[in-house]
């Protein structure tokens, strides 16, 4: 059975056979503002003077480099109808559904993606500070770790690891996720002390209401809850920032009457997922944690 790395790299190989449309991997979500873009080159960003001519005509038209943030196309639609000048939105209804008035207010857009901003981990990869290098294998390959995961400063690699779980584009996402399930499978008493430092990308990343990227901290989570005693209550007072989007997703599951669900067997299906994290809260969390989900 291949590892979590191992099995997101295999999806999206999967996901690009079966999709003929081009409308998946980095490239596209890159276009639609989705997931950050990287630098131009290895050492950077060209220099205004220097940039070669197809980066040049296609900043042409905005007058700024071509990896600048905008809004993903998902998020325009629904902000399309804002009035600035009173304040309120204007609907125009659901023209695509014939069931419902035309005046009929828009998608309240709980559930739609928001755009992955850069992350930390990126940046220190990048630099060469993190104690990590690639090991290329017949199978997705593997981390190396320059030193001793149980002599590591937990405080500070352990957050940046979490933070680079919101990377969807290898090698930062392979070396993210196996960094983090190595470090918590050797970190014993060592995770317990660091639990307030990782709510905040454990937020963040819940909050890009990505499902890849919201299957993989529910499956990262579960790793932490059972990695270490009382971490499973440590995580009892924080359940008012993690659990508002299981709320959301709890529900996502696929009606296909008696065809097979792979998501399932993949673990990637998100219903599922959510169902068995409450299941290891309640299990881990002490007395405490039913009240609170």
């Amino acid at each position: 059975m291949p590892g979590p790395a191992s099995t997101l790299m295999i999806e999206d190989c999967l996901q690009k056979m079966i999709a003929k449309d081009g409308k998946t991997g980095p490239k596209y979500e890159k276009s639609q503002g989705l997931i950050p873009k990287g630098s131009h080159s290895v050492f950077g960003d060209f220099p205004d003077d220097f940039m070669p001519p197809a980066l040049k005509y296609r900043s042409r038209s905005t007058g700024t480099l071509p990896r600048i943030q905008t809004a993903p196309a998902s998020m325009k639609k629904l902000t399309s109808g804002l009035n600035s000048s009173d304040g309120f939105r204007q609907s125009n209804g659901f023209s695509n559904n014939p069931h419902l008035p035309q005046d009929s207010p828009p998608k309240a857009g709980a559930t739609i993606r928001r755009p992955v901003l850069p992350t930390q981990f990126r940046t220190f990869y990048d630099r060469g500070d993190l104690p990590i290098s690639v090991m290329h294998g017949s199978v997705g390959g593997k981390i190396v770790w320059k030193v001793d995961v149980e002599k590591l400063d937990y405080h500070h690699y352990l957050p940046i690891f979490f933070d680079g779980l919101r990377e969807k584009e290898d090698p930062y996402r392979f070396l993210a996720v196996t960094g983090a399930y190595d470090m918590m499978s050797c970190g014993g008493p060592k995770l317990l002390p660091v639990v307030p430092q990782l709510i905040i990308p454990i937020k963040t990343a819940l909050n890009t209401r990505d499902p890849q990227l919201v299957c993989t901290m529910l499956k990262v989570l579960q790793k932490l809850v059972q990695s270490g005693e009382m971490i499973g209550e440590a995580l009892v007072p924080y359940y008012r920032q993690i659990l508002p989007i299981f709320n959301l997703f709890k529900s996502s599951n696929a009606n296909i009457g008696d065809y097979i669900e792979y998501a399932q067997r993949k673990r990637l299906n998100l219903g599922e997922l959510i169902d068995e994290t409450l299941e290891i809260f309640e299990t881990h969390g002490g007395e405490d944690a039913f009240i609170n989900i």
